[in-house]
């Protein structure tokens, strides 16, 4: 055993007093880091809101772009082969009718009485 001496009794209050601070500070040390983890957990998790929130308006704004241009460029091309078939087809008939009436007139004037 150690001899009982003053400079001994000296060294050992120290040290009882560093632990006795140690211990009654560790609390508080542990409840200061448990609130700065949360802390640090809770900014990070809304910065994963954000950032997410933010690519879902930017997929949402690319989304609705193309939506609307094909909603924009499939009627009128629709509509335009439509009127284009149309036109066409109005052209065809009407050259076939001209050439049957030109065929039926040159029919009746090769055709003379008494021949």
């Amino acid at each position: 055993m150690a001899e009982t001496t003053l400079a001994n009794g000296l060294v050992t209050d120290a040290v009882t007093q560093a632990q006795v601070q140690v211990l009654g500070a560790a609390p508080a040390h542990a409840t200061g880091a448990l609130y700065q983890a949360m802390a640090q957990s809770l900014a990070l998790s809304m910065q994963n809101a954000v950032a997410n929130q933010q690519h879902m308006n930017a997929i949402g704004t690319a989304l609705t772009s193309q939506c609307v241009a094909l909603i924009a460029s499939i009627p009128t091309a629709a509509d335009t082969r439509a009127v284009n078939a149309m036109l066409v087809q109005q052209e065809l008939v009407s050259a076939i009718r001209d050439l049957r009436s030109m065929v039926q007139s040159l029919t009746r004037t090769d055709q003379v009485p008494g021949r």
